[in-house]
């Protein structure tokens, strides 16, 4: 059907991200448009569909996923790093006609095709024409978010963005990432799947007044919140709000907004320059407020964390994999301030693990043995915080054998040479990703995906602008920004290994930074090797475990504390 539609449309191809309308990570079900026509459902993926052949591309955390999901006889399985979209659609459409949709692609993204010789057609999206029973765009309420979790109240941070605007010589910017648009007026929403926000975009000024477009059945009740500074409209007046922007000059991030703006803002004759959205820097770095809340949210789930870990240790062989998912949201649910989980969690037994960003189905999934390694990486979204924590378990009773306890050393060694860094002002995410593959390189080992992520404030667990990764942007860390911790080993079809916590970048001395860490919860020490560690790197291992059960140990009782106690006791040997 879709290469019908190629025909009727003039074009000799169709590409089709794994995007919506904001190109962010989560999408409505009304955007799953990669998933309803190749299967795949992972969170960074594209297929491109030729008449003649097609390619489901994504990266090293989804290798084996695609190869799980795809359909070989019908699509290419292709790794996107190795080999870019557009590097393997050149030398097969050269010169052709390529449709694209421009509100699902950014103006950097579609350079890339041309670069490589193809003809890109913005048109309509060719999927909603086939897509017969497409499900409805998502209508949640988007409600206020308390300054005392905000900590700033919006005319401030407007007024802030504003006077970068006026310094930059530019009369507005347009913001199409929702976690902006959520941190710029304060708000939140139910729109995405994990992420509190309200599906919008907005239009900033120099002078610190805005334009929220969202429908108005969506800013029920807000006006008063808003104040008089912030207009809202439908999101069917921004074409009109956009052409009357002619004469002016107006920043758009080229790689991380649609290409419909900056092509509407040039027809309509507004000077349009390329720059980051400016609220991204300014959010990332938490206030006084925000890293309180942080600090509050990883206690309590510490907490529930530390109980479903002792439950799982008595409990967990022959459960499935979904099962413990929805123990580990339980335990975490007893919170009242608990708004839902940050992404799926991930419970990987024994070679599920190594599949990177698994995802159990029920009915699908493995049940737990004995004597294995699961992997579970999982977070909660709290009012005042957003939790991303990764351990690796043993399922016992055996003593875990050496093949596994090398590696997991080696990752937790890693984590450990991250965790302490001490770096100048200046350094980015990139500069420091070496920290945490050292041990495991020492070892002819390695992983194919980042160290680190940003993680918002009761927003995306997955937040820009800086990162911890050799792909990533040259963002200098800064005091305030929260970065997941996160080296490990993977051996497809047996296991996977990955101890992630959530640091806090926090001054050390006069232009040195150093990590906080936010995450408290013990390492599964039964997997260790204590033989491989340094004298320093145990003497951190100790301290960290015994932080644990001073922090954590208060806020349980009985069979759960008892258990906490023995998993942060010290192992039985120590070399340096």
């Amino acid at each position: 059907m879709l290469r019908q539609q190629l025909a009727m449309f003039g074009v000799e191809g169709f590409i089709i991200p794994r995007a919506d309308e904001q190109l962010g990570e989560y999408v409505p079900d009304a955007s799953a448009r990669l998933a309803w026509l190749t299967g795949f459902t992972g969170s960074a993926g594209l297929a491109i569909v030729l008449q003649d052949r097609a390619a489901v591309f994504s990266d090293g955390r989804y290798t084996l996923q695609l190869e799980q999901e795809v359909d070989g006889a019908l699509y290419e399985r292709v790794h996107s790093v190795t080999t870019p979209p557009a590097t393997w659609l050149g030398p097969h459409a050269a010169g052709q006609r390529i449709g694209y949709d421009p509100w699902l692609m950014s103006e950097a993204a579609a350079a890339r095709y041309t670069e490589a010789g193809v003809m890109l057609v913005p048109c309509e999206n060719l999927i909603d024409a086939i897509w017969h029973d497409r499900p409805a765009l998502p209508d949640a309420i988007a409600v206020p978010h308390p300054i005392e979790q905000a900590g700033t109240d919006s005319a401030a941070k407007r007024m802030a963005i504003g006077q970068a605007l006026r310094d930059a010589r530019q009369d507005a910017a347009v913001l199409t990432d929702t976690a902006s648009v959520a941190w710029l007026f304060n708000i939140r929403g139910a729109d995405l799947p994990f992420t509190p926000v309200a599906l919008g975009f907005a239009l900033i000024r120099a002078d610190g007044t805005a334009t929220l477009f969202m429908d108005a059945p969506k800013r029920a009740g807000l006006a008063e919140w808003l104040g008089p500074d912030v207009t809202g409209v439908g999101r069917a007046a921004l074409p009109g709000a956009l052409a009357a922007l002619t004469g002016q000059t107006v920043r758009v991030d080229n790689a991380g907004s649609p290409a419909w703006f900056a092509q509407t803002l040039r027809t309509a004759g507004a000077m349009v320059v390329d720059g980051p959205d400016p609220c991204a820097l300014p959010r990332a770095c938490k206030n006084a407020a925000e890293q309180t809340g942080a600090r509050a949210a990883h206690l309590r789930d510490g907490a529930a964390l530390c109980r479903f870990l002792h439950w799982l240790d008595g409990a967990g062989v022959g459960q499935s994999e979904s099962a413990v998912a929805d123990r580990l949201r339980d335990f975490r649910a007893m919170d009242p301030a608990f708004r839902g989980e940050s992404f799926p969690a991930i419970v990987g037994a024994g070679p599920n693990g190594a599949v990177i960003h698994y995802r159990a189905a029920p009915g699908q999934d493995r049940v737990l043995a004995r004597n294995e390694v699961v992997l579970i990486d999982s977070g909660g979204q709290y009012a005042d915080g957003t939790t991303d924590v990764t351990r690796t378990v043993w399922t016992g009773p055996d003593t875990p054998p050496q093949h596994l306890r090398a590696p997991f050393t080696q990752v937790l060694r890693g984590h450990i040479a991250l965790t302490t860094a001490v770096f100048p002002v200046g350094v980015a995410g990139p500069h420091l990703d070496a920290f945490a593959r050292r041990p495991l390189w020492e070892a002819g080992l390695d992983y194919d995906h980042g160290t680190g992520h940003g993680v918002g404030a009761y927003l995306s667990v997955h937040e820009g602008p800086a990162s911890i990764s050799r792909a990533g942007r040259i963002v200098p860390l800064a005091p305030g920004m929260i970065l997941s911790n996160e080296p490990g080993y993977y051996l497809p079809e047996q296991y996977g290994i990955r101890l992630e916590n959530l640091l806090l970048v926090q001054e050390a001395r006069e232009k040195w930074l150093h990590f906080d860490t936010l995450t408290l919860a013990p390492f599964d020490q039964r997997l260790l090797d204590p033989a491989l560690l340094t004298t320093g790197e145990a003497a951190w291992l100790a301290a960290y475990h015994a932080r644990v059960l001073a922090e954590i140990g208060p806020l349980l009782d009985g069979a759960a504390l008892d258990w906490l106690r023995a998993a942060c006791a010290a192992p039985d040997a120590r070399t340096g």
